[in-house]
């Protein structure tokens, strides 16, 4: 399946060992932020499924189909599960998945630089991402083959494991801080996904479920878990930042503080 949620997890794993093998503190990581994460197979399509539902991009009937006949504890799924998914991929229509309240790109009105405050996220940006890795030039500063890239190449990854969960809990075995944050309005890898994939690692709860304030609005919600905190960020499609920079920027600074995010704007 998709490979998000897996680098930083696997990376941060493979420091550890690293670290063990040397007998020495090479580097010293204390915590990993992943976001929008693709952390579990089963419970990330459920999550997505779900998601559709409760976000008006489904049909009830659908809806029942999926879940009568998907088995997403064994992830064995028949042909009726297919067909059923199939039919919710349809249904949700010609949207932007990322961020399900986006416009789409519209070329011929949407110019790179055009004015706009930092807020205004402009949905042509993987096209220029896509010129700017098609240059001759570039291509040779990154020295890579002259050939057709994209901002998100549909490559397999084959052996990507099913679940990244049990590298998620070495991680806070070996004290590692692990945060996982979702943009709520992602439908790719909704935060319906992340709540199941953690809900799998049964931690009990440190600090309950409460909004966290950026300019005198709530700017997500967080709940701390033993060893995993998992925050959301209002109104962010799948990647953060580019449509909440600075809702981004308080969550992320929170993380390397060592604080959750604040709790009120006083």
């Amino acid at each position: 399946m998709l490979p998000q949620g897996h680098y930083v997890p696997q990376l941060a794993a493979l420091v550890l060992s690293e670290n063990k093998k040397a007998n020495q503190t090479i580097i010293n990581l204390s915590g990993i932020a992943i976001g929008n994460a693709w952390i579990d197979d089963n419970t990330s399509i459920e999550g997505m499924y779900d998601y559709y539902w409760t976000h008006a991009l489904n049909s009830d009937e659908t809806n029942v189909g999926i879940n009568k006949n998907c088995d997403y504890v064994s992830g064995n799924f028949s042909d009726t599960c297919y067909k059923y998914q199939s039919q919710g991929d349809g249904e949700y229509g010609r949207i932007d998945i990322y961020n399900i309240y986006a416009p789409l790109c519209d070329g011929s009105t949407q110019k790179p630089g055009s004015p706009g405050s930092v807020k205004d996220f402009d949905p042509c940006s993987d096209g220029y991402v896509s010129s700017y890795l098609n240059r001759a030039e570039v291509q040779e500063a990154l020295h890579v083959r002259n050939t057709s890239w994209t901002h998100c190449g549909g490559v397999g990854w084959t052996d990507s494991p099913t679940t990244i969960l049990p590298t998620i809990n070495q991680l806070i075995g070996s004290g590692i801080s692990v945060w996982i944050y979702s943009g709520d309005i992602d439908g790719r890898v909704p935060v319906t996904s992340s709540r199941y994939s953690v809900n799998r690692l049964k931690l009990p709860v440190e600090t309950a479920w409460r909004p966290w304030y950026y300019n005198e609005e709530v700017g997500g919600y967080v709940v701390g878990y033993k060893g995993v905190v998992l925050t959301t960020v209002r109104g962010a499609g799948h990647t953060v930042p580019s449509y909440q920079p600075e809702r981004a920027l308080v969550m992320i600074s929170s993380f390397l503080q060592g604080e959750l995010p604040p709790p009120s704007t006083v």
